[in-house]
């Protein structure tokens, strides 16, 4: 009797798991399907960092204004790409070469890199929590690969450009923009756009208003991987027009 009992309590157990597993897969594809078009209303990120601020006793602060793919400076689109993701506009959500190369740097005992790819990072900062266990990182897979299937290249970085967390409490390049140089994310130089994605790796360390020796040598760098792709990315219609 006892036997058949467990029996029984395993069996509903697995059905429960089935059902939550195909209910998962089935909300997650359709929220993605849904913000092929809609803007990102928040992230579990800005959720996070709201918290810390009231832990920390610290005024909360949560700034972002969502602006189309049009109305933020293709310097802005060259520059996270010549910074985070060169091969961008070539994979399909990963970057084998990078991530390979990170993991035998790490496994050297150099500074921890990561090898994540642009839309990587969207589909974490969309729908994933902060952190390095292999929950988080199966599921980064999971959503790259739904995000690569379901939107295209301008959406995601549309969406990333949104929603990246570019200073304490900023998120997003017209929130940045305005912060730091004080102007609207379509007017960015490529100097200051190159300053945007030099910071966005420790956005809350470093100031693009005020960059530091380290930053500054990297938007020099950044700046000469601009000028060698040609001043733009492949996206028809875009074009690099403001002065540096």
């Amino acid at each position: 009797m006892e036997k058949q009992r467990w029996r029984y309590l395993v069996k509903k157990a697995w059905k429960w798991l089935y059902l939550g597993v195909l209910g998962f897969i089935f909300a997650s594809v359709i929220s993605t399907i849904i913000f092929r078009w809609v803007p990102i209303p928040f992230t579990p990120l800005m959720i996070i960092r709201c918290g810390q601020q009231l832990i920390n006793g610290k005024p909360l602060k949560l700034v972002k204004d969502w602006e189309p793919l049009e109305n933020i400076s293709p310097n802005l689109q060259l520059a996270v790409v010549v910074c985070e993701d060169q091969e961008y506009l070539n994979h399909f959500g990963f970057n084998i070469e990078a991530m390979k190369k990170a993991i035998r740097s790490n496994q050297r005992g150099k500074k921890l890199r990561g090898g994540s790819t642009i839309s990587q990072q969207t589909a974490k900062n969309v729908f994933l929590w902060t952190g390095r266990n292999y929950l988080r990182k199966g599921l980064e897979v999971y959503f790259t690969l739904l995000i690569e299937t379901f939107w295209d290249k301008e959406r995601i970085m549309e969406v990333y450009l949104n929603v990246a967390e570019m200073g304490e409490g900023l998120y997003g390049a017209q929130a940045a923009s305005i912060h730091y140089f004080g102007k609207d994310a379509s007017k960015l130089k490529k100097s200051e756009a190159a300053r945007l994605a030099v910071i966005l790796p420790s956005p809350r360390r470093y100031n693009a208003a005020r960059p530091g020796p380290y930053v500054q040598r990297r938007t020099d760098w950044a700046l000469d991987q601009m000028r060698m792709w040609g001043g733009k990315l492949d996206f028809e219609g875009y074009d690099t027009e403001n002065d540096e």
